[in-house]
């Protein structure tokens, strides 16, 4: 059997708004989780005083997790669909999530987001959390969302309850600068699967799709092979007989057997080049790699010492981005005090961790929106998003968001935590 394209697919919400229980739902459905374990979850749940939390307990194998009612590690699952193969990620809070999508090779595909139709701030608008994760999977590159509008048993399966909450997100969408053939919106009950696997006999009004139509119906991203190559290094191997083996996943376009190409920054000034002898793939010898393909590859002409993981591989004629400095939009996941300028964290980009300087703070921002609140703000804290000018305390290759998207976000990290997420808006090349 041929295997299904596979895809990441990452549960996002606000708090409590059932996205472990639709999870938990969906695996026991599809019957990759036994009747047997959700009826041990009930009787546990419901011995501890938390009945109606079986299905989120799939997702939260931690005894911890569970006395708190909280999502804490992330889990990830396999499910299968008819079409696709997926991974599936239950982001707890944005922190983890962000690491997540940023390190590592889970760069989400996709996203449900869960939102509970009932539950409004103040002013009756959405949840301020939910604002914020439709925000940053814009900002960190997801491409197709499902919008599962959920709970609706709480409120008789009412359609208008659902139109009034999809009016509100769509208009968020637009507002962050999602298409409307990006999103798909759906009425749903987690904890009683409506409309999760089948069509709920609770909402005969609804022809759209079930939650799992919605995902077999995500389309696998185009490979970004018209772009130029960009193939960050993640180790570097001597192999005998072979030589220098430098291993990576490419990012954007085409290796192929007989290509020149560069590595930067490098430790020679202006890059290492040589010639592509060999690639290999699943230790078989491939004529080409395209973008998502894991290879080891030969470079005539370049040693162990030339080359190390954060180092990018590109084509002479079109040589990775070395930044003298860049200019980046944030978000400010969570930071003890705020940032300012001076201010010196870890930058997570590709395979490459670079301390980086702030320079200035060149605007505030609504991150519910992207709108300028402010020009030139003290400070960024917590909650903030803004446009900063960044310059790396030693050479780094970086891209522009738009015309390398894979290769323009990263994660600032500091103090064991994540502390912002970003994409590059604009980049001034090292001499």
């Amino acid at each position: 059997m041929a295997e299904k394209p596979h895809l990441n697919l990452v549960f996002i919400g606000h708090v409590d708004h059932g996205k472990s229980t639709t999870v938990g739902r969906l695996l026991f459905e599809k019957g990759d989780i036994g009747e047997h374990i959700i009826r041990q979850y009930k009787k546990d749940a419901e011995e501890i005083g938390k009945a109606t939390f079986e299905f989120a307990w799939v997702m939260d194998k931690l005894k911890e997790e569970r006395a708190r009612g909280l999502t804490i590690d992330i889990s990830h699952q396999k499910i299968q669909t008819d079409k696709y193969y997926f991974t599936v990620i239950d982001a707890p809070g944005h922190r983890d999530f962000v690491k997540n999508m940023i390190t590592g090779a889970s760069q989400a595909d996709a996203a449900v987001l869960v939102v509970d139709v009932a539950q409004r701030d103040e002013k009756g608008g959405l949840m301020p959390q939910t604002k914020e994760h439709v925000f940053l999977s814009r900002t960190l590159g997801i491409g197709q969302i499902i919008v599962g509008i959920n709970k609706m048993d709480a409120v008789n399966y009412d359609q208008k309850k659902f139109e009034e909450v999809k009016d509100l997100l769509e208009k968020l969408f637009q507002i962050v600068g999602y298409k409307p053939e990006q999103v798909t919106y759906l009425p749903m009950a987690g904890l009683k699967g409506d409309n999760i696997t089948s069509k709920s006999e609770n909402m005969s009004w609804w022809t759209g799709p079930t939650l799992l139509n919605a995902i077999d119906n995500l389309k696998i991203p185009e490979k970004p092979i018209d772009l130029p190559l960009r193939l960050p290094v993640q180790d570097v191997y001597s192999i005998t007989g072979i030589g220098t083996v430098p291993v990576g996943r490419v990012e954007t376009g085409v290796m192929k057997t007989g290509d020149k190409v560069i590595f930067l920054p490098s430790a020679r000034p202006g890059g290492v080049s040589g010639e592509v002898k060999t690639i290999e793939m699943h230790h078989e010898t491939i004529p080409k790699a395209e973008p998502g393909d894991n290879v080891g590859f030969n470079v005539r002409g370049v040693g162990k010492k030339d080359i190390k993981r954060g180092d990018v591989c590109g084509s002479t004629a079109n040589p990775p981005t070395v930044a003298k400095d860049f200019t980046a939009q944030i978000v400010v996941l969570q930071h003890p005090s705020a940032l300012t300028v001076g201010y010196t964290p870890v930058f997570h980009a590709h395979t490459s961790q670079i301390a980086c300087r702030f320079t200035e703070l060149i605007s505030k921002l609504d991150p519910r929106t992207g709108n300028i609140l402010e020009k030139n703000p003290k400070f960024l804290k917590t909650g903030d998003a803004g446009v900063v000018r960044i310059e790396p305390t030693k050479p780094m290759v970086i891209e522009k968001v738009k015309e390398i998207p894979p290769m323009g976000r990263f994660a600032i990290r500091d103090m064991g935590s994540t502390v912002a997420a970003g994409m590059v808006v604009d980049i001034t090349p090292a001499k």
